[in-house]
């Protein structure tokens, strides 16, 4: 056995998200900056005080997923297997190849709210008709494990699989999670984390956050950093990865898109935004010191950007107390600002939006958002190209938990 440590890849990238159902989409748009926040749609919530969030408006689910599994799975599970299909398409890992090994293949994912569509359904049921027509899946369906369950069962993966309940900064953690089962053996795992949390009864659940923003005008609803900041704007869907060994990718010809670096998470308390900041700061250290990265050595920072006054002045200090000098001078973005915060999702989405970047050379800028008030180098109204060789992306929970990951440049294909 070698005694290099095994490095982490990303080999592959599956999104489905509010500005676009295919990774090629997704990138597109957040390259130009196209905000596609607007007026919620759905049926029954026209009466709430939260008018504007980031629906997934071209997704068809009978056409991605089989209908024995969309009967017992909630719009969150299913985001996340047509996710998790794109991303192992792309890291070239058919099913004749996973079939052939399927104690090699792990699945981990993280959700905040879990199945509330399908919840809202059974309970109407309930209500309506009674307790005979609940339908036995209401038992899975809501579950925040349901999205790892599925995929692992419809996929015939048996490698280790997990669900990390951290909060919004969860999804971030899933990541970091399969990088480290990664390095201690496992040959791939499926991570990532989708959302769907626009059905009324889940609206209703959100209208107690404080953070959360009830401005009408999809323009100005969320624009963090600013004087203007009035919270942030919920969005559904997410995105999946494939993450394996990268000498194992190499081997059998992959594209290494990207290294999973370092990572380190800590916790400061729900909605202690003063607090956050220390522990926004000591989780950025500790995720550069687990990749061996100096402050300088990072060229672009994807910000959590929650939109409230008090957080975001939390994040734009922790960002300088850990980076130093290089934190007033590095550029800073937060696409999400043009679909929404997707909750446990929104991380994953910003590490697939910085593979991307890592890959184009271009920094995507931060929608909506013209004059930053904080002192970070924010990029906005267009693109940056620049030499980008390490990305950090930044993710809070409104409960306390920050998390930090550090990721390097892929080196492309074996060849």
């Amino acid at each position: 056995m070698s005694g290099h440590p095994r490095r982490a890849a990303i080999t592959g990238i599956g999104v489905v998200a509010p500005n676009g159902t295919s990774t090629d989409t997704f990138w597109k748009s957040t390259k130009e900056g196209i905000s596609v926040l607007d007026r919620i749609t759905r049926e029954g919530c026209g009466h709430l005080p939260l008018r504007v969030a980031g629906e997934v408006r071209d997704f068809d689910p009978p056409a991605l997923v089989e209908e024995r599994y969309l009967v017992q799975t909630d719009r969150f599970t299913h985001f996340a297997m047509a996710a998790a299909d794109q991303a192992l398409d792309d890291a070239g890992l058919g099913r004749g190849e996973t079939d052939a090994a399927p104690f090699s293949v792990g699945v981990v994912t993280a959700a905040g709210s879990g199945g509330g569509e399908f919840g809202q359904r059974e309970l109407e049921r309930l209500w309506d008709k009674g307790s005979r027509f609940v339908g036995p899946y209401q038992s899975i369906a809501w579950f925040y494990a349901a999205s790892t369950g599925q995929i692992s069962i419809r996929r015939g993966f048996k490698g280790p699989c997990g669900v990390v309940a951290a909060d919004e900064a969860g999804g971030l953690d899933a990541v970091a999670h399969a990088a480290r089962a990664v390095r201690r053996g496992t040959d791939v795992l499926v991570a990532g984390a989708t959302e769907a949390p626009l059905a009324p009864y889940s609206m209703v659940c959100q209208l107690g956050y404080e953070e959360l923003s009830t401005v009408d005008d999809p323009q100005r609803a969320y624009r963090p950093f600013t004087t203007a900041a009035c919270g942030f704007v919920p969005a559904e869907g997410g995105a999946m990865l494939v993450v394996e060994s990268e000498a194992a990718a190499r081997d059998r010809g992959a594209s290494v898109r990207a290294t999973v670096a370092g990572h380190a998470a800590t916790f400061t308390g729900a909605s202690r935004w003063e607090e956050s900041r220390q522990g926004l700061a000591q989780a950025v250290l500790g995720a550069l010191a687990e990749a061996d990265c100096a402050p300088e050595d990072i060229d672009v920072v994807f910000a959590d950007a929650l939109g409230a006054p008090e957080a975001d002045r939390a994040e734009a200090l922790a960002i300088v107390d850990a980076l130093g000098e290089r934190g007033r001078r590095v550029p800073v973005t937060a696409p999400k600002t043009g679909t929404g915060r997707s909750y446990a999702a929104a991380p994953v989405l910003d590490v697939a939006a910085a593979v991307l970047a890592l890959e184009h050379g271009l920094i995507p800028p931060t929608p909506n958002v013209f004059d930053a008030c904080h002192d970070l180098d924010l990029v906005t109204s267009r693109a940056r190209a620049a030499e980008l060789r390490t990305a950090l992306v930044l993710s809070r929970g409104l409960m306390g938990s920050n998390s930090a990951l550090v990721l390097r440049r892929g080196a492309g294909d074996a060849s």
